[in-house]
């Protein structure tokens, strides 16, 4: 059903918010441009109005933190028809763009939009977006395509959501609207479909596979948030935060299940056995290392500078209590070609890669 979005004040009374008509969408490429965050922030933009050999013109094109290329095609005044032609279109043409080719659009990208900054490798530029160190191996082993548009009609709502059920292509819609409060504008959004989460739920029909009971999740260690390795493998548990896209996918894990956990760009470093289900930092509780239970936050830990539920339930750390089977170091971490990776903290792939992935983990760790 199409997506409805309103705002309302609520300090003085209630009233709603003036909506800013269509023409929006005119600025909508330029405040994407200065700060893609705003619709994902595991993207990274490497080229905008990008040529295709069919003299038609990408609004965006972006790699998300797997390597792997995102187009996002605003849908102005375009019918539905052309719209989702357009972008499957423009899918057709990415899916066969190789390494070198994606870097040659990231150097245009710079020429023409970061003409006062030093030009640098799409490696270093990637690596410095996402906080790794080093790229994938190989990039653009898939692709999506994403429609932007501050309304769809149900008939483009439709089309995506057949193409996506019944076809798996990896198609996808976000809304935004502007809102005018005085002076003060607003910008919202909202997603068709959870980006970044078509691997995470296993299908019924798909050439795939059913699902192999293993969970796949990503540790992004982060000192500065209190995501620290070491209090990880001495507390036992896994995290994710800075907003629901990281800490929502938590909620799949429960006691029993067993986790294969990947640093992103390192390596696969551990896998662990469920022990409890999330619960915000401010709620877990360890061993002070005197036989009592304290409050992780308690002690003189990283995990003490983790965001709090109190403060802000969205954007709080939360914490999945685990019993390590295995660990090595991350500078010993587990990583080949052909590994599955993920940019969702938590996910339960169908892929063959997946598979694959586990079968070799489970030699290299030495688990049944």
């Amino acid at each position: 059903m199409p997506l409805e979005l309103s705002v309302w004040r609520i300090d003085k009374g209630i009233r709603a918010i003036e909506f800013i008509p269509l023409d929006f969408e005119s600025r909508l490429q330029n405040i994407l441009g200065q700060d893609i965050s705003i619709a994902d922030p595991n993207l990274m933009i490497i080229g905008r109005e990008v040529q295709t050999p069919f003299d038609k013109w990408i609004d965006i094109l972006a790699l998300n933190r797997d390597g792997n290329l995102v187009v996002l095609e605003l849908k102005r005044d375009k019918t539905p028809r052309d719209i989702v032609a357009q972008v499957l279109d423009y899918g057709s043409w990415v899916k066969h763009l190789h390494n070198d080719e994606i870097a040659r659009i990231f150097s245009d990208y710079q020429n023409k939009y970061q003409k006062s900054a030093k030009e640098i490798s799409i490696d270093e530029a990637f690596c410095s977006r996402f906080g790794l160190k080093q790229m994938p191996d190989e990039l653009n082993e898939k692709h999506e395509l994403v429609i932007v548009a501050s309304y769809l009609d149900p008939g483009t709502e439709r089309i995506v959501a057949y193409l996506a059920d019944e076809y798996d292509v990896n198609i996808n819609a976000v809304f935004f609207r502007v809102f005018k409060d005085g002076d003060n504008e607003y910008l919202s959004r909202a997603w068709l479909r959870e980006p970044g989460m078509a691997e995470i739920a296993p299908r019924a029909k798909t050439e795939k596979g059913t699902w192999n009971n293993e969970y796949y999740a990503s540790f992004g260690v982060l000192q500065s948030e209190g995501r620290s390795l070491e209090e990880a493998f001495k507390y036992g548990f896994i995290s994710g935060g800075g907003g629901p896209w990281y800490s929502n996918t938590l909620s799949f894990l429960e006691p029993g299940n067993r986790v294969w956990v990947n640093i992103p760009g390192e390596g696969y470093i551990g896998v662990a056995e469920v022990i409890d289900r999330r619960v915000p930092v401010d709620e877990f509780r360890v061993d002070n290392g005197k036989g009592k239970k304290v409050p992780i936050c308690s002690l003189h830990l990283n995990a003490a500078k983790m965001a709090r539920a109190k403060d802000n339930p969205e954007t709080a750390e939360y914490l999945v209590r685990v019993k390590w089977i295995k660990t090595v170091p991350e500078n010993k971490a587990i990583h080949e070609k052909g590994f599955f990776g993920n940019q969702n903290t938590v996910a339960r792939p169908t892929t063959a890669k997946w598979n694959y992935t586990v079968e070799r983990l489970k030699k290299e760790f030495g688990v049944t």
